[in-house]
């Protein structure tokens, strides 16, 4: 049974850094194409970051230079590290995965793409 476990959401003020971890079970992430996503309350779920099976990655505009998507395939873990957080930053962030994803660089923000979900982890950014 696949299952993907977020953390490392909480609290921080705006500059301030934070690094989600997805833990997969079940579920060998080297193998699969990750994304973070994030959605804040009355607003729709949004692409932050994706990596392919062979390590390319991609970033929403609104976050590049500032999150790294990343993966330690010993752990079976995703990371984001989110640095220079600002309030438009917070959101309830998620991971998801999926086995196969044609042009996964040009959809990669798709989340109807996605097979698996995790539950989600709080990020909130206060000025």
């Amino acid at each position: 049974q696949v299952q993907l476990v977020e953390s490392g959401g909480g609290s921080v003020q705006t500059g301030g850094s934070l690094r989600l971890s997805c833990a997969a079970s079940g579920y060998t992430l080297s193998r699969n194409y990750m994304g973070w996503f994030r959605q804040a309350p009355g607003k729709e779920r949004e692409g932050v970051a994706g990596m392919s099976t062979a390590g390319n990655t991609y970033y929403a505009d609104s976050v590049k230079g500032r999150f790294t998507i990343s993966r330690d395939n010993a752990k079976n873990t995703v990371y984001l590290q989110m640095n220079s957080l600002k309030p438009e930053d917070s959101a309830m962030y998620y991971c998801a995965a999926a086995s196969q994803f044609p042009w996964y660089g040009a959809y990669w923000s798709q989340s109807s793409r996605y097979n698996y979900w995790g539950q989600g982890t709080q990020v909130t950014v206060s000025s």
